[in-house]
């Protein structure tokens, strides 16, 4: 049955401007039109949030407080308080979800919303996402930029484009022609060695980029090569998910205040990680293939190891096995350097299914699969009782906690 002619897609990237500066200011007005710096001041501390009275003397997100400071030595320096953004932040998506049952929330500041057929025919879109600005700015009293597109990828770039407090939308069909002046590294998927090798031979632009043959493309970049094409051309077939997002990872890490060469202490703290990580990913009802370590030495140069396993595993024991092997293999590798920071987590995700086979039946006390499930169905004893009485009523022991 003809259900009549298909309606072009109007995507829209909601993303609220500066965000935890903006609270901050909510809660004490004399800090609007200073510069702001939300972070911790110390020799550790890193900027999460830069006011654009900062910004205009290079100040950033992500970048270490002391720099920053150098750069605008008056800016008030404000202590992050995510127990005052996160309700901030659950109203605006709120606010979202009322106007269009399809909202896809990427971040406690940002969010996408399909509005496609949502008001009249002409400027619906526009018109609707006007109102929310205006309900987000009478309610919340904080600013929302946003773009809309036909696509996610153009609509996350313009969003960007229209800050600070401002609305573009892109009309229907000029996704490329609205992509084709900006710089590549405005693209999402452009990173900086990308960027680099564009470069290198003359594409500074995202038209210049759709202008690419996509079989060097994909030479260059491997399989990410024609979707890296497709942005460029303002096409992006992935659709706003509206049952909200999946994670593809679960991590947890730990800055230290002072750096740690105590190797036993680093394995602890591993351990611990392995154990929130655990159960974050039973509670989940996932299994994971990959687990990851994350390193951060005290001169901030940071890496990554990744082992795949044999089957994918929710075992806390598993989990932390991988883990401690990763960190030894890097140790002999690297020796044991002072560590500002260290992470542990799981990717390549799968839903909790099991396969087993007749290992499975190895007897009692005997290493392998079988193992791993009693693992895990201690694991999931334990997640019962901390669910009853608290995340500190019991826990595995340690590494370092005998004789203590």
């Amino acid at each position: 049955m003809d259900s009549g002619p298909r309606l072009p897609s109007r995507i829209a990237h909601f993303d609220l401007d500066t965000f935890f500066v903006a609270v901050e200011r909510v809660r004490d007005p004399s800090l609007r039109g200073k510069p702001v710096l939300v972070g911790h001041n110390g020799p550790r501390g890193v900027v999460a949030a830069a006011s654009y009275e900062s910004r205009v003397f290079g100040c950033r997100s992500a970048q270490p407080m002391v720099q920053a400071l150098r750069m605008c030595p008056q800016a008030v320096v404000v202590p992050p308080d995510f127990s005052a953004y996160r309700p901030v932040s659950e109203r605006f998506h709120a606010m979202l979800r009322e106007t269009s049952p399809v909202v896809e929330s990427v971040g406690i500041d940002e969010a996408y919303v399909d509005l496609t057929g949502i008001g009249d025919a002409t400027g619906g879109a526009y018109r609707t996402a006007e109102a929310l600005r205006a309900r987000v700015r009478a309610e919340l009293d904080i600013a929302v930029s946003v773009c809309i597109a036909g696509s996610r990828t153009t609509a996350k770039v313009g969003s960007d484009r229209a800050k600070p407090d401002g609305l573009i939308e892109v009309p229907v069909g000029d996704d490329a022609a609205f992509l084709a002046p900006l710089p590549i590294r405005d693209l999402p998927m452009v990173g900086p060695k990308a960027a680099e090798s564009l470069y290198r031979v003359g594409v500074r632009t995202i038209g210049q980029l759709a202008a690419v043959d996509v079989r060097w493309l994909e030479q260059l970049f491997g399989k990410a090569g024609p979707m890296l094409s497709e942005r460029a051309r303002g096409l992006d077939p992935t659709p706003v998910n509206g049952g909200g997002r999946v994670s593809r990872s679960i991590s947890r890490e730990s800055t230290f205040g002072e750096d740690v060469t105590d190797e036993a202490e680093l394995r602890r703290v591993l351990a611990r990680h392995a154990e929130r990580v655990g159960t974050d990913l039973r509670e989940s009802g996932r299994r994971a293939r990959t687990v990851t370590l994350k390193l951060r030495w005290s001169d901030f140069t940071t890496l990554t190891r990744a082992h795949t396993l044999d089957r994918p595993m929710q075992s806390t024991a598993a989990i932390l096995e991988a883990g401690q092997a990763l960190l030894d293999a890097t140790i002999a590798a690297e020796g044991m350097r002072p560590v500002r920071l260290v992470g542990l987590g799981v990717t390549n995700l799968v839903e909790d299914a099991v396969q087993l086979d007749f290992f499975d039946a190895a007897p009692a006390g005997a290493p392998g699969p079988a193992g791993v499930l009693r693992d895990e169905e201690l694991d999931r004893t334990l997640d019962g009782i901390r669910a009853r009485f608290g995340t500190s009523a019991v826990r595995r022991g340690l590494p370092g906690d005998r004789g203590r």
